[in-house]
């Protein structure tokens, strides 16, 4: 039952309420001045109060006031029987859901509390999907190039420059941008992505800027580009190494006198945009080749990011499982999955070309697919497995150094011996020249897993 706290002198009104609030299933508390009502939310926090104006001591504006100093998220509908237009306005201007006059109509003040709860819903839902949406756009790591990332948002975020953010595919791209655009000044406006690769190049003008009724066959409305859209917010222009150099034009236009012409039309709209590029290309290879402009992409590199490849930052791997579990698991309905130390092992030394997109698709399709609550090493897909039953072939490439490619080849060497010898540890260790105790503890090590 929601509590509703009614504050009012007249002892008529409170009995009055309490009938109506009692009879539509509220549970009203109540409060004789504006300072009862202020001791009562230290106590309790209701979810609306229906706040009377003219009042002994403290009025209601003052109380108010003071709400929305303590409870700025507590919806109050304010009340008076000497209401004016011009207390009205100021009540409303001060952050009152409502404003409703005496003598009280039952019907007014219930549709009133209805919308006010509603509201409230409304908020605190909006608060929620905010919460989970920074949540699932948080940079997962703590590996040295992660950290420096962070850093580096963290510094550049707040300031009006241009960013360019270069890296693989998959690599997370778009989440440093999202990030860079939460922890700016814009993050209440608007960050609108677009995608210049995926998008034909008859039609990436219009895309981007707009177009006015009749520009072109089937221009049947006039229609406003991503530019008018992220207008005080951010634009995400992903993959700008696809875009054509007559749109390139037009974008380093943009960026200079922030003004454009929609297609088709003469008129010029000006616009403050916070532009942030990616790509996986080398731009100043494209620069020397012809298919990049110098001069955009020095306009564009005021600050620039690059975002490493999962093969560099090993150690997240884990944490990215950790957080890519919980998240599906979640999503799916499913109880909580974890990986053992040595599935764990083989996804660490993976060498992930499709980087972090690609982990979080495995980690997905495992999700779904495996019944068991513990995910092994027979459950990992055969390109992370590598070749020969679950033998990972050694990739010289993912190799960090000569420890690492000594243990690797000692892992396989010792693990295609024992099933050549149908896991006979005393027998393997013979032919390979090893006490058995030694090899146990190799096996161990190792977590080679017994197919016997």
């Amino acid at each position: 039952m929601k509590t509703i706290l009614v504050v009012d002198d007249e002892q008529s009104i409170r009995d009055s309420l309490e009938g109506i609030l009692s009879d539509e299933g509220f549970t009203p508390i109540f409060a004789e001045n504006g300072e009862q009502a202020l001791a009562s939310l230290k106590e309790e926090l209701p979810e609306l109060v229906l706040l009377d104006i003219w009042m002994p001591g403290m009025d209601g504006l003052e109380v108010l006031e003071t709400i929305n100093k303590l409870h700025p998220d507590l919806t109050v509908i304010m009340m008076s029987g000497h209401g004016t237009i011009e207390t009205a306005v100021k009540a409303t201007k001060m952050g009152a859901f409502d404003f409703i006059e005496k003598p009280l109509s039952l019907e007014k003040i219930l549709l009133s509390i209805q919308h006010g709860l509603k509201v409230r819903e409304l908020v605190e839902e909006n608060q929620t999907l905010k919460a989970k949406l920074a949540k699932d756009n948080e940079i997962i790591g703590s590996s040295e190039n992660i950290q420096r990332l962070k850093e580096q948002i963290g510094m550049a975020a707040p300031t009006s420059g241009w960013v360019l953010i270069t890296g693989e595919n998959g690599t997370g791209k778009e989440l440093v941008a999202r990030s860079i655009h939460s922890l700016s000044t814009r993050k209440g406006k608007p960050f609108v992505e677009v995608n210049c690769a995926a998008i034909p190049e008859e039609l990436i003008e219009s895309e981007l800027f707009g177009h006015e009724k009749g520009a072109f066959t089937g221009a049947t409305a006039m229609r406003k580009g991503k530019f008018d859209q992220a207008h005080e917010g951010t634009l995400f222009l992903d993959e700008i190494g696809d875009m054509s150099l007559k749109t390139q034009a037009k974008i380093l236009r943009i960026l200079q006198e922030h003004k454009f012409e929609r297609v088709g039309g003469n008129r010029t709209i000006e616009v403050d945009v916070r532009v942030i590029a990616a790509t996986n290309k080398n731009l100043e290879n494209e620069i020397q080749q012809g298919s990049f402009r110098e001069d955009l992409y020095y306009r564009l590199n005021v600050l620039p990011f690059h975002v490493p490849p999962l093969r560099e930052r090993r150690d997240d791997i884990p944490l990215l499982v950790e957080h890519f579990l919980d998240y599906f698991c979640r999503k799916e309905s499913r109880k909580p999955k974890h990986l053992t130390p040595n599935a764990q092992e083989y996804l660490q030394k993976y060498s992930w070309p499709g980087n972090v997109r690609e982990l979080k698709n495995i980690v997905e399709r495992m999700v779904i697919m495996i019944p068991e609550d513990l995910i092994e090493v027979q459950h990992l897909p055969q390109t992370i497995k590598g070749k020969d039953n679950g033998r990972q072939t050694l990739s010289l490439g993912s190799i960090g150094n000569f420890k690492e490619a000594r243990e690797d080849f000692e892992k396989a060497y010792i693990r295609e011996k024992l099933k050549k010898n149908d896991w006979n540890v005393s027998k393997t260790a013979e032919e390979i020249g090893l006490e058995r105790s030694n090899l146990h503890r190799k096996i161990k090590a190792y977590g080679i897993e017994m197919e016997k």
